[in-house]
């Protein structure tokens, strides 16, 4: 006998972080709709909270040294599969990104082809970056004096609403490529790009902890990145500037370095964000010294 199916209800999807390498859903239970232009609710997420920040930053802390360790031509193969990766899900990309912001397909698809390149471009750069970034220095005196780049650690990210997955993917792969370890926020508005991602890395070469991405309030969570002395460095868009400012205060206090307006240039800028400039956010440089001759 054949199944009637005229009334049935479809399932909807509840999304869940992506911390350690793993799906886990938030410790508070808390959950909330994912509503399209069209007023339908095409997905739940979940709401994180200050405790699955606090995981999120522990995860990372255990893997951050073993990242950074790896060769940069291997970092740059990680980011090349992500790219893979999210090439083999185009379309998905462009429908979440159309159902959250309920824009032009045409715009859509430039958006999730912006973000693939972005990552191609990082991947680029990952084995180039104590040449572009460090250097010999001139001294009087019988000296070699050396500056060289390294990975900040554990990196805070806020991403801004709008574009909800290239400003996402913009604030984290120029981590990827230069060594550091990433917990980020997604578009609290606009958040099934960054579940995806989750997705996408979770089916690539990216190690465990590597990537902790949360979905949740903004309000809520800005002041725990502000103030998680985990973190070594914080960056954010898209930030009202009352938000800016309790981050840079509460950077100040946790001794983290701050950078809470990085969208002062469009996303859409590819030769800002593709540029080698992009890096340094993400590097601390060590400068040493040493004695000429033996």
């Amino acid at each position: 006998m054949k199944q009637n199916t005229n009334n049935r209800v479809p399932i909807v999807k509840t999304w869940k972080l992506y911390v350690g390498g793993s799906f886990p859903r938030s410790e508070s239970g808390r959950s909330t709709e994912v509503i399209n232009a069209g007023g339908e609710v095409v997905g739940h997420v979940c709401r994180a909270s200050r405790k699955d920040l606090r995981d999120a930053v522990d995860k990372a802390s255990k893997v951050a040294d073993g990242w950074s360790r790896r060769t940069g031509y291997n970092r740059g193969q990680i980011l090349y599969r992500m790219a893979e990766m999210a090439e083999g899900r185009r379309d998905e990309l462009v429908r979440a990104i159309r159902d959250c912001d309920g824009g032009s397909l045409a715009d859509a698809r430039s958006e999730t082809d912006a973000t693939i390149d972005r990552l191609i471009s990082m991947a680029g750069w990952a084995d180039k970056v104590e040449q572009v970034h460090g250097c010999r220095n001139q001294v009087a005196g019988p000296y070699h004096d050396m500056s060289i780049p390294e990975p900040v650690g554990v990196v805070g990210v806020i991403a801004p609403k709008l574009p909800s997955l290239l400003g996402l993917v913009s604030l984290i792969a120029p981590a990827l490529a230069t060594g550091s370890v990433v917990v980020a926020l997604g578009s609290q508005d606009h958040p099934l790009p960054t579940v995806l991602l989750g997705e996408i890395c979770a089916t690539s070469d990216v190690p465990a902890g590597v990537v902790n991405l949360l979905t949740g309030r903004t309000a809520e969570l800005v002041p725990q990145f502000a103030t998680h002395r985990g973190f070594n460095a914080v960056v954010a868009a898209g930030l009202s500037a009352r938000r800016r400012k309790d981050l840079q205060i509460g950077s100040v206090d946790a001794l983290v370095r701050c950078h809470p307006a990085m969208d002062a240039r469009p996303f859409a800028d590819e030769d800002h964000w593709t540029s080698p400039a992009i890096l340094a956010p993400y590097l601390e440089t060590k400068t040493m010294w040493h004695p000429v001759g033996g």
